[in-house]
């Protein structure tokens, strides 16, 4: 799946002409926490969130710093504190290092960008223009998408067993010492000894992740420190 699958196409956006106060209304009547601030163009030019509007001199929540700290700052940081709760623009008050992504990019690649830059969503452009926007909740949205349905024609236990024990013989994490998958009418039991709680685990969530299979019933235990030590 990529962006353009999942995004959000009603976007709401501000006009980089406009106001503080529109970019507050428009916000607060739209239930959004944030919003790409575009041109005429439909070029984004940069986002505008809560965050940039609560620090305020007209309603004195502008930030209160301690002498010490006062003293300590540059001129330049005392003046964009000023400019951040005095400006009447947005185009003042806007953070400018906006995070975009392509319609074509994939979900892998916008949940790095998304973590990478420790935001909650994404504007997406094509062609330079802004076309949508992914947040956090379109990628769970993408995740429920693919929740599995129930199946049709259950396999029968014996294939159901060969299919469990080929998953697990696919992953690196693999015990050295023997597992051993009973199924039961689509349950399946897992017995053995593992490395430790993580193995044991990653044995649980492939097994569940075998179609067909109802519920998964673990019993593998952890090696004593003791056997992992040769002794």
């Amino acid at each position: 799946m990529r962006a353009k699958d999942i995004m959000t196409e009603n976007i709401v956006s501000v006009n980089v002409k406009e106001t503080v106060f529109d970019a507050a209304e428009l916000l607060l009547g739209a239930g959004v926490s944030a919003a790409p601030v575009v041109n005429d163009q439909g070029n984004v030019l940069g986002i505008v969130s809560e965050a940039d509007l609560i620090h305020r001199a007209e309603i004195e929540t502008a930030p209160r710093k301690s002498w010490l700290l006062r003293l300590l700052e540059s001129e330049a940081t005392v003046a964009r504190d000023y400019v951040t709760s005095h400006a009447r623009n947005v185009a003042d008050v806007m953070t400018r290092e906006v995070v975009t992504a392509s319609d074509e990019a994939t979900l892998g690649e916008l949940v790095e960008l998304i973590e990478k830059h420790r935001v909650k969503r994404i504007p997406i452009v094509r062609d330079n223009k802004l076309v949508g926007i992914v947040s956090r909740a379109n990628i769970l949205g993408a995740l429920l998408s693919r929740e599995p349905e129930g199946t049709v024609g259950l396999p029968d236990d014996k294939k159901l067993r060969q299919a469990v024990v080929a998953a697990f013989d696919r992953e690196a994490w693999k015990s050295r010492w023997p597992v051993n998958v009973v199924v039961s009418d689509g349950v399946v039991h897992l017995w053995g000894f593992v490395g430790g709680e993580d193995v044991r685990k990653a044995y649980r969530v492939a097994a569940e992740n075998v179609p067909g299979v109802k519920k998964v019933r673990s019993h593998l235990r952890s090696i004593p420190a003791t056997v992992g030590m040769g002794v």
